[in-house]
């Protein structure tokens, strides 16, 4: 018997077949950060975040040290931007659209953090000075306006094995950064720059 495909497009359809959400989902959601969510923001050294704009969509890895990302207040967080490749996709976006979006994640632990809002990008000297790294400043700094901050359980890393070390894989069973780069530029030596890169990582993480 041949399976039938059926596009979801209203929100009645989507209730239909997922039910009512549990009012535990709910409950959890907040526009303000708690001291719970407090603790969780202050202990995780990685955060996803998440724009959109002109160009389309963009998710980026955020991380440092745990409590890299400030709480300055029960509505407002701070986002050191460090030096990275120089795209500024994310940055672009929120020129375009404040809208924004962060998932904290936390070593070992199964819960992460959503956090939806909005965001700016700031240059300021003496507060780009108090997350310095080495002496090194961060280019801006994003500052985020919580709109809705939750927690999100844990099946998903559970089902994933993030965590589990027995899970993980040898870098060397999926090809190097100069590989996919020779494989889009030809003339490019993707031998040397994987060579160099240990070195490179050295110099300019911060």
């Amino acid at each position: 018997m041949a399976k039938t495909r059926q596009v979801i497009s209203s929100l009645e359809e989507l209730t239909a077949h997922y039910g009512e959400s549990p009012i535990t989902s709910l409950a959890k959601e907040l526009d303000y950060i708690s001291d719970h969510y407090r603790q969780m923001i202050e202990k995780s050294p990685f955060v996803v975040l998440a724009t959109i704009g002109s160009g389309g969509l963009d998710c980026s890895p955020r991380g440092d040290a745990p409590g890299f990302v400030r709480v300055q207040d029960n509505k407002t967080l701070l986002l050191p931007d460090r030096r990275g490749n120089n795209r500024l996709d994310s940055l672009k976006n929120l020129i375009d659209d404040s809208r924004a979006s962060l998932l904290f994640m936390i070593p070992g632990v199964g819960e992460t953090l959503r956090v939806n809002g909005d965001a700016s990008i700031i240059r300021d000297e003496a507060l780009q000075e108090s997350f310095a790294v080495d002496g090194k400043l961060p280019a801006t700094i994003i500052e985020f306006s919580v709109d809705r901050i939750y927690f999100q359980c844990q099946k998903a890393l559970v089902r994933s094995r993030l965590w589990d070390p027995d899970a993980r894989i040898d870098r060397s069973e999926l090809p190097s950064t100069g590989t996919m780069i020779k494989a889009i530029k030809a003339d490019f030596d993707g031998e040397a720059y994987d060579r160099q890169y240990p070195e490179r990582l050295k110099q300019t993480i911060y």
